[in-house]
């Protein structure tokens, strides 16, 4: 996408189709007149009420406990300087975006016109009793220390400075775990910090609170080094002034063991990393250019261990691996304020997080075979689902061992499960998709590609990296549809019934007359056939032409599937194609199954359905626990349609003793645990959570995918077929955009699985 066609996409993304990127949702019913009683006048006074006696109560009937203020007055917005509090206000809101989907915490982005100092203490002080916690962004230093330390001395709930203690415990967890990969002591390394802002100095103050010698650190601003002779010195500089007769980056660099940048762009050349110390750290984390450039570095130094705040290097420092987890943690404490020892459990936490075993998932999402702690390895990535489980309770003991934590927590499992809980967010999972389909992208057939919002799907995924698509179709719309919406990358476009192709429409149709002849169709046939897109398109993947296919937007499902089961083979060992459908839900992913293909499957195809999901749920990393759906439970009924249910689950428990499933089971029950625990404690599903839901029949199974998509607003990803040979896939007549991008990454997905 080049800079142009970026600025459109993001103006669009923030304008449509409403502005903003945050909404207020009612937590509470209001649809009845009691409702509204209760809500509002009279009803709410009773809490009002109760508050006034106890303030303390505020945490017990209003949000506050999980609120947190992204406040700014856009003095220093990343990237772009002092843009002032209106043009910060995106950034706010992007800031409170993250804030709710990694660690399921509220917020309100406050934007202050103030750029004095004590007229912004003012206002956020005012304001504090509206919050559990303020987070402080984009404030330029040195007015940014005093405001963060005022505001926690004056507040009794917790203040942090992302900008400064973020990139802080980040990159703190991975300076740990590098001198522990090369076997050096924090206490012995040199240390050159390039930059002097508030980044900057929170990062040192807390390589020193983990024993850093502040004799060993050399820091430099704008000016070059920060000496003690010099008398421009701010308090918070003044601390790591050094007394060594250094006056550049240059001179500093010599011998050093660590390189930390958070200033500038390629100030630091090939010849100054090779004079560095053996097995030396460069953490280049100015953004969105580093200091020296990751494979520059790499290409100079084979023994360097290097970092930058960029995704598409491995150790990634981003700050997001921190600050929702760090307030989610101080949030269920109630904690009093975000201190050191909060900050140091956090960095702990990371830092040990990097050595455990990776899940698939992560694996999945990164298209690594297996992520290991080592030098491309030495923090967690931001999509590691355990970050909610593991640094929230860290910094929540660390707050109640230090005494500031005014609701301690007693049961801790029970915690853990709260914050499992919390991982339900749909966009996360489509993160991850899109991701996993970047990896590796592929040949894309967009089967339709002369309807607009099939042609928009398109240069989405082309522009983000998704798929390198083929564009199938009336040539002449096309290309007047490109220009309409100024699609103007250069992109395969086939026309299959232009005399441009027709010598490969007969080659395709002599391969597929071959395979067909027997079964009623003649050349001829063949020939016409081959004219028709979706028969095309199939030959295409077939032939190895494409990698994969999508295709049903402007025709019914049954008459696009026709063609493609006739062009493409099942795979080995399926007798019956079958479709599931990934919904993301609040409470997680589910996949359900069969919602387009087979009618009345019987027990041995009702197995075979599971067996399939289970390998689709594998794809995406997580571990199927499915549950065989029925009117009754285990056995409760002898009717023929649960039985067939009962007569699947054994099918699956003697062919798959280790998958874990159960059945025939309600479907109240398959999602509670908490019921199915108290009614079948027997069940394999009693202590899990179920993310496999297989139906007994095509209408219970169509029925509530599309119910659950329309009446709880479930973000609906499929039909994903499930059994052929080749990865081709079928949306929904009349698909949104969206709906075609994110089945296009399934498509890719799929034909990475099939390539390996």
């Amino acid at each position: 996408m080049h800079k142009e066609q970026q600025r459109r996409a993001a103006l669009v993304y923030h304008a449509k189709p409403r502005p903003g990127k945050i909404e207020i949702v009612p937590t509470k019913n209001y649809d009845t007149q009691r409702d509204l009683a209760l809500a509002y006048s009279p009803g709410v006074a009773f809490p009002c009420i109760e508050i006034e006696k106890n303030k303390s109560d505020v945490y017990k009937y209003t949000n506050k406990g999980n609120l947190v203020a992204v406040i700014s007055n856009g003095t220093a917005v990343l990237g772009l300087g002092n843009i002032g509090p209106e043009a910060s206000k995106p950034v706010m809101e992007g800031k409170g975006l993250l804030f709710k989907i990694f660690a399921d915490i509220d917020v309100f982005d406050i934007e202050v016109d103030a750029k004095n100092t004590e007229e912004f203490i003012a206002a956020v002080k005012a304001i504090a009793p509206t919050f559990g916690g303020i987070n402080l962004e984009d404030i330029k230093s040195p007015e940014a220390f005093e405001i963060e330390r005022r505001l926690k001395e004056e507040l009794d709930i917790p203040v942090m400075h992302d900008d400064q203690h973020g990139t802080a415990i980040i990159s703190a967890a991975a300076l740990l775990n590098a001198l522990e990969l090369i076997k050096k002591s924090i206490g012995d390394v040199r240390i050159v910090v390039s930059g002097a802002g508030a980044a900057a100095i929170s990062c040192t103050k807390l390589y020193r609170a983990f024993g850093a010698n502040v004799e060993n650190i050399v820091m430099l601003d704008s000016k070059g080094v920060i000496r003690k002779d010099r008398e421009d010195l701010s308090s918070e500089k003044k601390e790591f002034a050094s007394a060594r007769d250094l006056n550049t980056l240059e001179e500093a660099i010599v011998d050093a063991d660590v390189f930390i940048g958070l200033s500038k762009a390629d100030i630091l050349s090939p010849e100054m990393l090779l004079s560095m110390a053996k097995d030396p750290i460069v953490f280049a984390m100015a953004n969105p250019n580093p200091e020296i450039e990751y494979t520059l570095a790499c290409a100079t130094r084979d023994d360097v261990i290097m970092a930058t705040g960029r995704s598409d290097h491995p150790n990634q420092v981003n700050n997001v691996l921190g600050f929702p987890f760090i307030f989610r943690g101080a949030l269920d404490v109630r904690a009093t304020t975000i201190n050191e020892a909060m900050k140091m459990a956090a960095v702990k936490a990371i830092a040990d997080l990097a050595k455990e075993s990776v899940p698939e998932q992560v694996n999945v999402v990164y298209d690594e075979t297996r992520l290991t702690f080592g030098r491309d390895y030495i923090i967690p990535k931001p999509f590691d689902p355990r970050l909610i489980t593991t640094i929230p309770p860290a910094v929540a003991k660390a707050a109640i061992e230090s005494g500031v934590a005014t609701a301690p927590i007693e049961d801790w499992d029970r915690y853990a499960e709260e914050l499992e809980s919390r991982l339900g967010n749909s966009q996360k999972m489509v993160r991850v998709l899109h991701d996993q389909a970047k990896a590796a992208p592929k040949r894309l057939v967009f089967a339709e590609a002369d309807h607009m919002d099939v042609l928009k799907a398109a240069q989405i995924v082309q522009e983000e990296g998704i798929a390198h698509p083929i564009l199938l179709g009336n040539r002449e719309i096309i290309e007047e549809l490109r220009k309409a919406i100024d699609f103007d990358e250069e992109v395969e476009i086939i026309d299959p019934k232009d005399m441009n192709h027709e010598s490969q429409r007969k080659a395709y149709a002599e391969l597929f007359w071959k395979d067909q002849r027997r079964k009623g169709y003649t050349l001829y046939d063949a020939q016409r056939l081959m004219r028709e897109r979706n028969y095309y398109a199939s030959m295409m993947v077939k032939n190895g032409d494409a990698d994969a296919m999508i295709s049903g937007y402007s025709r019914s499902y049954p008459t696009v599937v026709k063609p493609i089961l006739e062009t493409i083979a099942k795979a080995k060992g399926v007798n019956r194609v079958a479709a599931t459908n990934l919904m993301l839900t609040k409470s997680g992913p589910l996949f359900l199954s069969d919602t387009t293909i087979n009618v009345d499957p019987n027990a041995k195809e009702l197995a075979k359905i599971a067996q399939m999901t289970g390998k689709i749920a594998k794809l995406f990393g997580l571990e199927p626990v499915m549950a065989l759906l029925s009117f009754s439970n285990f056995g409760s009924s002898r009717f023929p349609q649960a039985k067939k249910v009962s007569d699947a689950v054994a099918l699956l428990h003697r062919s798959d003793p280790d998958l874990l499933v159960d059945g025939p089971i309600q479907s109240d029950f398959a999602l509670n645990k908490e019921m199915l625990q108290k009614g079948f404690p027997f069940s394999t599903l009693s202590k899990m959570k179920v993310n496999v839901l297989v139906f007994p029949s095509l209408d219970s199974a169509n029925i509530t995918y599309k119910l659950m998509k329309e009446l709880n607003e479930a973000l609906s990803i499929g039909p994903i077929l499930m059994g052929l040979s080749e990865p081709i896939h079928v949306i929904q007549l009349g698909a949104t955009v969206e709906e075609i991008v994110n089945m296009a990454a399934i498509a890719v997905i799929d034909a990475q699985s099939k390539n390996k």
